[in-house]
């Protein structure tokens, strides 16, 4: 008998949270975001299910598209941080992929290189995030330097990343839009802005490539509840069950630092899942989870292999009953806001540990 804790992935709800993003941005090209291991999901497992229903795939780095490539991913994928040496631009030429260019190092080394077969080029451009992208003093020269290299397959496709976007309030977004659609007026080419909270919220940034990742796997971006992010379903549900019950009294203590005590005599559930499996240590007492389809707050601080949950005001629990921690009816985004964290690292941070197992193909 193995150890029950595992990662469900439901890829009927991967391709409901797909033809969402599509029904918002019907004229855009869709890019699904699969870098860090697809957001924990499986790299491969996802791409494989993605490639028939996108135009393209992004990640972070090479060896992140190399491990598509090698699984006999054969759509485009993009490098959303570019190449980090030169000599890798031969590589990423005969493997088809993508690159995007944001100072003037990558683009030195795009017009130096012979490369084994022209390449597409997404210029990246800086309207506040200030973390990557070319300035808007650069624009112009970056991009005539691109069309006149001689190495690209078709003309650049103009890229932003906003700051901002998962905050409905926030004056960034707006100001970064408006920016963006000067500074590229005139080029001509594609465009590109959305991530997940644009695609859900910021429909005038849609242009002709979006490019969502979270929300692909069902969770929302915001802290508020919004619509359209609201009628995402979760991919993934990290499940568990119960191994251990016990009756303690009021006054009694559970787990280390002994940072929970009854206040009653109480029902307390443990359950075979912990930081090792990606739970988050942080995680306070209070914080929701499933037993048997109905919430029970945490009890006690997070173990490597463990929880405990009391479970006194709960209907009969027993040992093997099941446990959700996040999913279906548990948002892993409110177990992050009682972690002091957010979804996206819940999510990225899930180690091999936990196998994942595929429904609904």
């Amino acid at each position: 008998m193995s150890r029950p804790s595992e990662a469900l992935l439901d890829l009927s709800a991967l391709r409901h949270n797909v033809a969402l993003a599509r029904a918002l941005a019907p004229t855009a090209k869709l890019m699904a975001v699969v870098k860090a291991n697809a957001y924990g999901h499986g790299a491969v497992l996802m791409a494989r299910a993605l490639e028939p229903l996108t135009e393209a795939l992004a990640v972070a780095c090479l060896e992140e598209a190399m491990e598509l490539r090698s699984a006999g991913i054969r759509c485009p994928i993009l490098l959303l941080q570019g190449v980090f040496e030169q000599q890798e631009l031969t590589l990423a030429a005969q493997e088809q992929l993508w690159l995007t260019i944001d100072n003037a190092t990558q683009l030195a080394w795009l017009e130096q290189t012979p490369l084994p077969a022209p390449v597409h080029c997404w210029l990246k451009i800086d309207t506040g995030m200030h973390r990557l992208g070319v300035t808007p003093e650069q624009v112009g020269d970056f991009h005539r330097r691109l069309l006149a290299c001689g190495k690209l397959a078709a003309a650049p496709v103009l890229t932003t990343h906003f700051a901002c976007a998962d905050d409905l309030r926030h004056p960034a977004t707006e100001q970064q839009i408006t920016d963006f659609e000067q500074l590229t007026s005139g080029l001509g080419g594609a465009r590109s802005a959305a991530n997940s909270p644009a695609t859900l919220a910021w429909p005038r940034s849609h242009y002709e490539w979006i490019r969502p990742g979270f929300m692909l796997w069902g969770n929302s971006p915001f802290t508020t509840p919004h619509a359209q992010a609201d009628c995402l379903r979760p991919v993934m549900a990290l499940r568990s069950r119960v191994i251990s019950m016990r009756d303690i009294a009021a006054g009694e203590c559970v787990g280390y630092g002994a940072n929970w005590c009854a206040t009653r005599a109480s029902r307390i559930a443990t359950i075979t899942v912990g930081y090792g499996d990606g739970y988050p240590r942080s995680a306070q007492n209070g914080t929701p989870v499933l037993v048997n389809g109905l919430r029970a707050p945490l009890a006690g601080r997070v173990s490597m292999d463990m929880i405990t949950v009391d479970v006194t005001d709960l209907p009969p629990v027993a040992i093997g009953d099941p446990v959700t921690l996040w999913g279906q009816g548990l948002p892993v985004g409110e177990v992050a806001q009682h972690a002091a964290t957010t979804g996206y690292e819940l999510l990225t941070r899930m180690p091999a540990r936990i196998p994942r197992k595929v429904i609904n193909e």
